[in-house]
C-alpha cells in the first residue's frame, strides 16, 4: 500500500499578517498607529476607520492618530510621544484581491503606491520620522476595491477592517 503524503495546511493570509505583526511588535513599548486616508474616497478611508475602531480598545502605550490625507501634519505629536514603533495603516495598490492586507517595511513604501494623494510621499515622511524618533516603522497596506468618490467601505474592505481591528486590539502592548 502506497503511503499518502499529507500536506500541512497552508497558512491563511489572516494568519500570516498576524504572525508578521506579532513579530514586528514583539519588542514594542510605545506604539503610534496612524490611520491614513480620504473620507470621501470609499475604501481609501480604511486606515482612519481602523484607528477609530481601536479607540477605547488599546492601552495608553498606544497613540492613535487619524491623519486622513496629511500625516506630515502630525510629525511633532508623533515625535513627542517618543514611540518605539510607528504603524501606518493605508489603502495601497497591492495587485491583489480587495481586502488583502500586507505589512511592508518603510523601505518598501516606494513599491506600494497609496491610493490617496499625500502632500508628502510616505517614504520621505517615514525617513524623517525614523531619523527624528529612532522608531521602527511599517505600513499595514490594504488593497481597496473601490477608491472612487463616495463614502463607506466596500464589503470586502469593511470585513478586513473589522478583522484587523480585532487583531490589533489583541496584540498591541
Amino acid at each position: 500500500m502506497r503511503k499518502r503524503r499529507v500536506r500541512s495546511p497552508r497558512k491563511t493570509t489572516r494568519g500570516k499578517i498576524e504572525d508578521k505583526l506579532g513579530t514586528w511588535l514583539s519588542d514594542a513599548k510605545r506604539v503610534v498607529i496612524a490611520g491614513i486616508g480620504n473620507p470621501l474616497r470609499k475604501d481609501d478611508f480604511v486606515g482612519v476607520k481602523i484607528v477609530r475602531s481601536l479607540q477605547g480598545k488599546v492601552s495608553k502605550s498606544v497613540y492613535l492618530i487619524e491623519c486622513e490625507t496629511v500625516p506630515e501634519s502630525f510629525i511633532e505629536q508623533i515625535a513627542e510621544f517618543n514611540p518605539t514603533h510607528i504603524l501606518l495603516i493605508d489603502a495601497a495598490l497591492l495587485d491583489d484581491k480587495p481586502g488583502v492586507s500586507k505589512l511592508a517595511g518603510s523601505d518598501q513604501l516606494a513599491d506600494r503606491p497609496a491610493v490617496s494623494t499625500h502632500a508628502l510621499p510616505l517614504q520621505i515622511f517615514c525617513e524623517y520620522l525614523r531619523k527624528t524618533t529612532g522608531a521602527k516603522i511599517a505600513m499595514l497596506a490594504i488593497q481597496p476595491k473601490d477608491a472612487s468618490f463616495g463614502e463607506g467601505l466596500t464589503t470586502e474592505v469593511e470585513k478586513t477592517s473589522t478583522e484587523l481591528t480585532g487583531l490589533l486590539s489583541r496584540i498591541l502592548p
